[in-house]
């Protein structure tokens, strides 16, 4: 398959790289330093699950010079979505699905009116990675998940190709039998990981032993909970107790981090806004109390815009 990673970061670079190593045409968009290194040095996975390099793989800043694919993985961070969907046009051709896979809950509402709401898919990914430096991914998670589907749930025969050459590139890839109901569990952990570890400076293992900090977690994920629920997503809240149980158990890195606390210790900007903020927003709109996401918020709002250059 010829697949397009809309940006080569953590998320984009992961899993090109994967399905790059199987065989199939990846090519990876990226700029600045990550550019410069994986033309220079190749691409490096340092990853749990084995290390990969890619000597040479296909890199560039130009889209139009690569030109339709089959499948963009489009994972950039929330604060460029527009503007990186402008530049993903010459990668879509009629039988392109564009895949998001960003943070957030509403990536394909912003995405669909760019790209076509028919090639615009959502999807969630469960992974923790983090660009170690310019050209080189680390993955720390032993979970490296991706679900994808349309709103609509109809045949697609795209997504199905892509599920078949993602699983025999052992990928844990897959359809989601409900992929509204799937984007917003995402959200309600993802919200929950990035304020808590983000706000505590803490990785989530010292956050899940406290008794304090884990129910700052859990009033986290309730608040999100409420709100998709009062917006009609059909949660169940059995999967807020579930994760509440995930965090204090052997199956996750207690020196996990989310990708938001990792930004704040580097200085970078932060999605904020499209988490917390988001929630926030969506709490007085449908006039539901949201104590801990404003706590989140007001807490890193200075922080947000990233650390001022000197």
């Amino acid at each position: 398959m010829r697949i397009a990673a809309m940006a080569a970061g953590a998320v984009g670079g992961y899993f090109g790289a994967r399905m790059a190593a199987a065989g199939h045409d990846v090519f990876f968009i990226a700029r600045g330093a990550n550019l410069a290194a994986i033309k220079n040095n190749g691409l490096k996975i340092e990853s749990v699950h084995g290390d990969l390099h890619l000597p040479k793989p296909n890199v560039t800043d130009d889209p139009q010079s690569v030109g339709p694919v089959d499948i963009v993985l489009f994972a950039v961070k929330l604060w460029d979505t527009e503007k990186a969907a402008e530049l993903t046009r010459p990668l879509v051709g009629p039988n392109t699905r564009v895949i998001t896979l960003q943070n957030g809950i509403d990536s394909v509402e912003r995405v669909a009116p760019i790209l076509g709401a028919d090639k615009t898919i959502g999807g969630v990914t469960y992974i923790a990675t983090v660009i170690g430096a310019p050209g080189v991914i680390k993955h720390t998670s032993q979970f490296a998940k991706i679900r994808f589907g349309r709103a609509d749930k109809k045949p697609d025969a795209a997504l199905d190709a892509f599920v078949a050459a993602g699983q025999a590139a052992s990928l844990d890839i897959d359809l989601s039998a409900d992929i509204q109901r799937e984007r917003w569990e995402k959200f309600i952990f993802l919200t929950a990981m990035a304020g808590s570890t983000a706000t505590l400076r803490s990785s989530i293992g010292p956050i899940a032993a406290d008794p304090d900090t884990r129910a700052f977690f859990g009033d986290l994920m309730e608040e999100v909970y409420a709100v998709g629920r009062a917006k009609g997503v059909a949660l169940n809240h059995a999967f807020v107790d579930e994760r509440l149980a995930f965090i204090g158990s052997d199956k996750i890195d207690p020196g996990m981090k989310a990708s938001m606390a990792h930004d704040l210790e580097r200085g970078n900007r932060l999605e904020l806004d499209w988490l917390a903020g988001t929630v926030r927003s969506l709490g007085r709109e449908l006039g539901i109390p949201t104590p801990a996401s404003d706590t989140v918020y007001k807490v890193l709002k200075l922080h947000r815009m990233g650390a001022p250059s000197s």
